[in-house]
C-alpha cells in the first residue's frame, strides 16, 4: 500500500513536472530577435528611417525615410542594423507581402535622392513591394530629376518598381492618410520617442520571461531529484530551503507579470486618453506579443504552483514521519525502562508497613509512567491519523502504532498483576499481625490475671469466662487452617514469608495451649468446694522486689506466682494430697514464670525487629524521595539556589546507616528472633559500625541550619507530597539520632527480662557500648562547638569527659590585684578532658531554635596533662577540687556542680596521671639500663667527645630525639652530657605540640601527703627526687667537674646518673653540670622541693606531692618557665 502511494505520488509529480518543464520549454524556445532595440537604441534615436505602423492597401507594412540631411554619413553597418531590426518587427504574414518604402527627399538635392535610393536598394534585407519617392520641390531641382531620372532608368532598375511623386497629394494615391504620418500629410499619430520605449520594453519583458522560465526549469529539475531524508533535522532544512526557493521564484514571476502588465497599459494608453483612437497595426501586434507574453507566464506559474504543491507535501509528510519515528524510538526507549523496572517489583514485603510502603511506591511508579504511557497512546492516535490523511508510509506507520498500543496495555497489565499481588501480600501479613496481635493480646491477658482473685470460685470463675471470651475472639483474628494459607495465597509464598507463617502459626498454637493449661487449672479451682478458711497474704517476693514498673513486667511477675500461691491460700487444715497439689503447683508456677519471662523477650524482639524494618524503610523512603531527586533533571527548576549542590550537607551520611542497617544489620537481627537473649552478641559484633552515627550526630547542626534556610522551597514541598508524608523532611532527618537512643531501651527491656539467661553478660555490655556511642555522641557535639582553638583538637587524644564548672585561678607570676581579685570571682568554664591536654573554654549560649540553640565553646587555654597536677580536696567545700601545673605556678580550684561530678573527674585525671606515671618508670628504667651499658664514668682528664669511646657517642647520637637521653658530656669533662630541655605547653591560651613520651616523670612510688611530710621533720636517709629545691650551704671549692653553688640558689635536680652523680640546673646562675649525690645532699640540707610545696591559698595538709600527681616540669614545661 505504502510502495502504490508513493508510487502514485511520484508519478503525478512527474508528470506535473512534464507539464511544467514543456511549458518553460514553449517560452525558451521562442526565437529571440537577434538585434534588440537596446541593442541599436543610438542609431535608431537618429530616426533616419521608422516603421511608422501604417498599411498599404495590401497589408503591406510601410517603412519611412524622412528628410535627413546627413543619411549619406550614417555608416553602413549602421544603416544595415536599422534595416535589419525595421524589417523584424511586423509579423511572418506582414512581411512577406513586402515591404512599401516612402523616401521622403523634398528638401534634397538630386544626386542625394539617387544615392539615397541607389543605397537603400542595394541592401534592403526583406522583400519589397513598392518605393515611393518624393523628389525635390524646388524647380529646378525636380526638373534636374526628370531629366536625371529618363536618361538613368536604367541606373533604377530594381525588383520593385520606383515610383518619384512630385507631391504629398501625389503620395496619398498610392496610401492612404490615415496610414501616413503627419509629416506626410496623413492623420497617423506616431511619436518615435513612445515606439521606441515601447519596443525596448516589450523586448526586456520578453527576456525576463525566458529568464524566469529557464529558473523554474532549473529549480523544478532541482525539485524533482531531491531525495528524501532520513532524519528530521535534514528533512526540515530540505523543507525550509526549497520554501525559500519557491518564494523567490514566485517573487520573480510576480515582478515579471507586473512589468507585462505595465507594458500592456503604456500600450494601450493612447486608448485610454482618447477612446476616438485606434491602435496601428504595429501597436496592435505588440499588444498581442505583450499579452501572449502574459499567458505563457500565467500557464508557467500554474504549472509551477501545482507541481509545488505536491513537492511541499511530499515533504510534509516525509517531515511527519520523521517526528513520528523519532518520537516512536524516544517513547518505546521510556516504556521499555519502565517494563524493566516493573520487573524489579517482584517483591511481597516481609511486614504490613513493608508491603504498604511497596503499594505506595508502585502507585508513585504508575503516576511517575502515567506521563510515558499517556504520551505513548497519543502518539499511536497521531499515528493513526496520518493513515486516515493517506501517508504515503502506512504500512511503516501502522505496525509502530500496534506496537505502541501493546506496549502500554502490557505495561498496564504487569501494574495490576503487581497490585494484585501486593494486595494478596497486605491481606495475608494483615492477618498475620491480627493473629500475632491477639496472640500479644492473649499473652498480656494471662499476665494480669490477679492472682489473689483467682484463689476463690467466683473469681476462678470471673478469669474462666474471660479468658472463653477472649478465645472466642480468635475467630476473626487467629489463622484457621495452615494449609489455607498456603493454598489461598500460593503466588506469594515467598520461603522466608512461608517461614514466618509457620513461626505465627507456631506462636499461636503455643498461646492457646497456655490457655487451655490455664483454663484447666481454673476449672479445678472453680469446682472445688467453698469452706471457711483463714486467707494467708500471698508471699511478696517477685512483686515487691520487681524491679521494672512497666504494666507488661508487672503483670508478668504476678503471673510468676498465681499458679503457685493457688494452694497456699487454701484452709489451714488441708488434708496432706492437697498439700501434695500446692508443691506441683509451685513448680507448675516456675514453669510459667519463665514461660512469660520468654513471651516478654519475644515480644521486646519482635519491637526491636519491627521498628528496625520501619526505621530502614522510612531511611530508604527519604533517600529515594528526597535525597535521589535532588539529582533528577525534572525537579532541578523546583530546588533555590542556596540548596544547589548541598545534598551532603542536608543528609549527611544517612545513605551510609541505611547500607549498615539494611544490608547488615538487620538481616543479623532476625537470626536471633527464636533466641533474642542472646541479642546482646548482635549489637556487640557491629559496635564498631555504630561509630557512623557519630558523624551523622556531628552534621547535624549544618543540617538544621540549611534546613530552617530551605524549609519553604517548592522541592520539598513537592516530594512530601509525592511520598504522602504528613510528616515534613526534618522529622525524618531526626530518626537516626532517634534510634540510636531508642536501642539502650529495648536492651535495657530485653536484659530485664534475660538475668538468668545464657546471654544476659552479653547484654549488660552491649548496654554499657550503647550507652558509651551515646555519650562519644554527646562529646563529640560539644566538641565540634569549640572554636578559636589553632591546633588540631584529635591530637589531644580520646575525649574522657567534658563539663561545665566555676574556676578560680591563682598564679604566682600574675599581678598582685588580680591574685586578689581572683579568689572572689569565679568564672565558669567548660572543661574538656583529653588523655594529653584539659582545655578550658567560655561557654557562650546561641539565640535560635533547634540545634542553632546548642551552645558554642570560646577557647581560652590548655594545660598539658605531663604539666598537671592535682589536690583532691579543698577545705571548705567538698565539690572543689585543684588542677596545678608547673609546679603551683598555676593553680585552678575548680567547683563541680555536685560531689558526684568531682569524684568521676577526680577518678579520670588520676587514671591519665597514673597510666602517665607507669609510663614514665618504665621508660626511665629502659633508659638506666642503657645509660649504666654506654655512659662513661666522670673522670679529669681533658677529653674531646670525638675521641672518647665511638660506639657510647654513635648511641648517643642516636638518642637525640629523647627528650631525657645524654647527649654526650659536659664541657671537657668526661661527665655525661646533661639531657636534653623538655619539651611542653606554654602558660598560653595556644598549646605547644605535647611531648611523646612522659620520661618526666619523678621516680618517687608513692604519693605523700604534703602536710604530713612536714610533721615527720624529714628524720631518716634524705632520698632524693627530681625537683626545685634551695641551696643552704655554700660549695663555691667544688671541683672543677662538677657544678659551684651558693647557699640560696635555687636549683632544679634534672636526673640522676651512674656513680651517684645527678645532673643539676642552677636557676640562679642559669648553669648546669653533673653534682655526687653526697655532695648534694649536704647543700640542700633538708630544702623541700619546690615542687612539693602547696599554694599558699590552698590547705596544705591536702595537696598531692607533684612526683605522683603530676609529670616533671624537667619534661612537661619549657626552660624559660623553669629558669623565670
Amino acid at each position: 500500500m505504502t510502495l502504490s502511494l508513493i508510487s502514485l505520488l511520484s508519478q503525478d509529480i512527474s508528470g506535473l513536472w512534464l507539464l511544467l518543464k514543456t511549458s518553460t520549454d514553449e517560452i525558451m524556445h521562442q526565437d529571440i530577435t537577434p538585434l534588440c532595440a537596446a541593442d541599436i537604441q543610438d542609431q535608431l534615436k537618429k530616426r533616419f528611417a521608422y516603421l511608422s505602423g501604417g498599411r498599404g492597401q495590401d497589408g503591406s507594412p510601410v517603412i519611412t525615410f524622412p528628410d535627413y540631411p546627413a543619411f549619406s554619413e550614417v555608416p553602413d553597418k549602421e544603416f544595415q542594423n536599422v534595416m535589419t531590426y525595421l524589417t523584424s518587427i511586423p509579423s511572418l504574414q506582414d512581411a512577406g507581402i513586402g515591404f512599401i518604402l516612402v523616401i521622403d527627399r523634398r528638401q534634397d538635392k538630386w544626386t542625394s535622392v539617387k544615392a539615397s535610393v541607389l543605397r537603400i536598394a542595394a541592401s534592403f534585407p526583406a522583400n519589397l513591394q513598392l518605393v515611393l519617392v518624393l523628389r525635390p520641390t524646388g524647380f529646378f531641382q525636380r526638373t534636374l530629376s526628370d531629366l536625371a531620372f529618363k536618361f538613368n532608368r536604367d541606373d533604377f532598375k530594381m525588383k520593385v518598381p520606383v515610383i518619384m511623386l512630385s507631391s504629398v497629394p501625389e503620395l496619398h494615391g498610392y496610401i492612404d492618410k490615415s496610414q501616413l504620418t503627419e509629416d506626410l500629410g496623413g492623420t497617423l499619430d506616431y511619436c518615435h520617442t513612445r515606439w521606441l520605449c515601447h519596443r525596448t520594453a516589450i523586448e526586456s519583458f520578453a527576456l525576463m520571461v525566458k529568464q524566469t522560465a529557464q529558473m523554474l526549469q532549473s529549480f523544478g529539475t532541482e525539485l524533482a531529484e531531491t531525495e528524501l531524508p532520513n532524519d528530521v533535522q535534514s528533512t526540515s532544512s530540505v523543507l525550509c530551503a526549497h520554501t525559500e526557493k519557491k518564494d523567490k521564484a514566485k517573487e520573480d514571476m510576480r515582478l515579471a507579470l507586473d512589468e507585462g502588465q505595465s507594458i500592456l497599459e503604456s500600450i494601450r494608453e493612447p486608448l485610454s486618453k482618447s477612446p476616438e483612437q485606434s491602435l496601428n497595426q504595429d501597436q496592435l501586434d505588440n499588444q498581442t506579443t505583450v499579452q501572449r507574453l502574459l499567458a505563457q507566464l500565467n500557464e508557467t506559474e500554474a504549472a509551477f504552483d501545482e507541481f509545488w504543491a505536491k513537492h511541499q507535501q511530499k515533504l510534509e509528510q516525509c517531515l511527519q514521519l520523521r517526528h513520528f519515528e523519532q518520537d516512536f524510538r524516544e517513547v518505546k526507549a521510556a516504556l521499555d525502562v519502565l517494563a524493566q523496572k516493573i520487573a524489579t517489583f517482584t517483591d511481597v514485603g516481609n511486614s504490613l508497613a513493608h508491603v504498604e510502603h511497596l503499594l505506595k511506591d508502585l502507585a508513585s511508579f504508575e503516576e511517575k509512567s502515567s506521563a510515558a504511557v499517556e504520551r505513548a497512546r497519543a502518539l499511536s492516535l497521531d499515528g493513526e491519523q496520518l493513515i486516515d490523511n493517506k501517508h504515503y508510509a502506512v504500512d511503516s506507520i501502522r505496525p509502530k502504532c500496534h506496537e505502541l498500543q501493546h506496549l502500554c496495555d502490557q505495561l498496564a497489565a504487569e501494574v495490576t498483576q503487581r497490585r494484585g499481588l501486593l494486595n494478596k501480600s497486605l491481606e495475608l501479613h494483615g492477618l498475620l499481625e491480627a493473629s500475632m496481635k491477639w496472640c500479644d493480646e492473649g499473652i498480656y491477658l494471662l499476665a494480669s490475671q490477679p492472682v489473689d482473685k483467682c484463689q476463690s470460685q467466683d473469681g476462678a470463675e470471673a478469669a474462666l469466662q474471660e479468658i472463653e471470651k477472649f478465645l472466642e475472639t480468635g475467630a476473626e483474628n487467629k489463622i484457621q487452617e495452615l494449609n489455607k494459607i498456603y493454598q489461598d495465597y500460593e503466588p506469594i509464598l515467598t520461603q522466608d514469608l512461608m517461614e514466618h507463617v509457620q513461626k505465627v502459626f507456631q506462636k499461636q498454637e503455643s498461646m492457646e495451649e497456655m490457655f487451655h493449661r490455664r483454663q484447666a487449672s481454673l476449672k479445678k479451682l472453680a469446682a472445688k468446694q467453698t469452706r471457711p478458711v483463714q486467707p494467708v497474704a500471698p508471699r511478696p517476693e517477685a512483686l515487691t522486689k520487681s524491679p521494672c514498673p512497666s504494666p507488661g513486667v508487672r503483670r508478668g511477675s504476678e503471673n510468676n506466682s498465681s499458679e503457685g500461691n493457688a494452694l497456699r491460700r487454701g484452709p489451714y487444715r488441708r488434708a496432706k494430697s492437697e498439700m501434695s497439689e500446692s508443691r506441683q503447683g509451685r513448680s507448675s508456677s516456675t514453669g510459667d514464670e519463665e514461660e512469660s519471662l520468654a513471651i516478654l523477650r519475644r515480644h521486646v524482639m519482635n519491637e526491636l525487629l519491627d521498628t528496625e524494618r520501619v526505621y530502614v524503610e522510612e531511611l530508604l523512603c527519604v533517600l529515594e524521595g528526597y535525597a535521589a531527586e535532588m539529582d533528577n533533571p525534572l525537579m532541578t527548576h523546583l530546588i533555590s539556589a542556596g540548596l544547589q549542590n548541598k545534598k551532603d550537607v542536608l543528609f549527611g551520611n544517612m545513605e551510609e546507616i541505611y547500607h549498615f542497617h539494611n544490608r547488615i544489620f538487620l538481616r543479623e537481627l532476625e537470626n536471633y528472633i527464636d533466641c533474642p537473649e542472646l541479642v546482646g552478641r548482635c549489637f556487640l559484633e557491629r559496635m564498631e559500625e555504630f561509630q557512623i552515627y557519630e558523624k551523622y550526630c556531628q552534621n547535624k547542626p549544618r543540617s538544621e541550619s540549611l534546613w530552617r534556610q530551605c524549609s519553604d522551597c517548592p522541592f520539598f514541598q513537592e516530594c512530601q507530597k509525592k511520598l504522602d508524608h504528613k510528616l515534613s523532611l526534618d522529622s525524618y532527618l531526626l530518626k537516626p539520632v532517634q534510634r540510636i537512643t531508642k536501642y539502650q531501651l529495648l536492651l535495657k527491656e530485653m536484659l530485664k527480662y534475660s538475668k538468668s539467661c545464657e546471654g544476659a553478660e552479653d547484654l549488660q555490655e552491649a548496654l554499657s557500648s550503647i550507652l558509651g556511642i551515646l555519650k562519644a555522641v554527646n562529646d563529640s557535639m560539644h566538641l565540634i562547638a569549640i572554636t578559636g582553638y589553632d591546633g588540631n583538637l584529635s591530637d589531644l587524644g580520646k575525649l574522657l569527659m567534658q563539663g561545665s564548672f566555676s574556676v578560680w585561678t591563682d598564679h604566682k607570676k600574675g599581678h598582685a590585684k588580680v591574685k586578689d581579685l581572683a579568689r572572689f570571682k569565679p568564672m565558669q568554664r567548660h572543661l574538656f578532658l583529653h588523655e594529653k591536654a584539659v582545655l578550658f573554654c567560655k561557654k557562650r549560649e546561641e539565640n535560635g531554635e533547634g540545634y542553632e540553640k546548642a551552645p558554642s565553646y570560646s577557647y581560652k587555654q590548655s594545660l598539658n596533662m605531663t604539666a598537671v597536677g592535682i589536690t583532691e580536696n579543698v577545705k571548705g567545700d567538698v565539690k572543689k577540687f585543684e588542677i596545678w601545673y608547673n609546679a603551683r605556678e598555676e593553680v585552678y580550684i575548680i567547683q563541680a556542680p555536685t560531689p558526684e561530678i568531682k569524684a568521676a573527674w577526680v577518678n579520670e585525671i588520676r587514671k591519665v596521671l597514673t597510666s602517665q606515671l607507669q609510663a614514665c618508670r618504665e621508660a626511665s628504667q629502659h633508659r638506666v639500663l642503657e645509660q649504666s651499658q654506654s655512659l662513661p664514668l666522670p673522670a679529669s682528664s681533658n677529653t674531646s667527645p670525638s675521641k672518647g669511646n665511638a660506639r657510647n657517642v654513635k648511641k648517643l647520637e642516636e638518642r637525640k630525639t629523647d627528650p631525657l637521653s645524654l647527649e654526650g658530656y659536659v664541657s671537657s669533662t668526661t661527665l655525661p652530657k646533661p639531657p636534653e630541655k623538655g619539651k611542653g605547653w606554654s602558660k598560653t591560651s595556644h598549646p605547644l605540640e605535647a611531648p611523646e613520651d612522659n620520661d618526666g616523670w619523678s621516680s618517687a612510688e608513692e604519693p605523700i601527703n604534703s602536710s604530713d611530710a612536714e610533721e615527720e621533720g624529714g628524720v631518716g636517709p634524705r632520698k632524693l627526687v627530681p625537683g626545685k629545691y634551695t641551696v643552704v650551704v655554700d660549695d663555691e671549692k667544688g671541683s672543677p667537674n662538677t657544678l659551684a653553688v651558693r647557699s640560696g640558689d635555687v636549683v632544679e635536680v634534672v636526673q640522676e646518673g651512674e656513680e651517684g652523680l645527678w645532673y643539676v640546673r642552677n636557676l640562679t646562675s642559669s648553669k648546669e653540670g653533673w653534682v655526687p649525690a653526697s655532695s648534694l645532699s649536704v647543700l640542700l640540707g633538708k630544702s623541700s622541693s619546690a615542687q612539693c610545696l602547696s599554694s599558699p591559698e590552698s590547705s596544705a595538709g591536702s595537696a598531692l606531692l607533684s612526683n605522683s600527681s603530676s609529670c616533671s616540669e624537667s619534661c612537661g614545661a619549657p626552660l624559660s618557665d623553669l629558669q623565670g
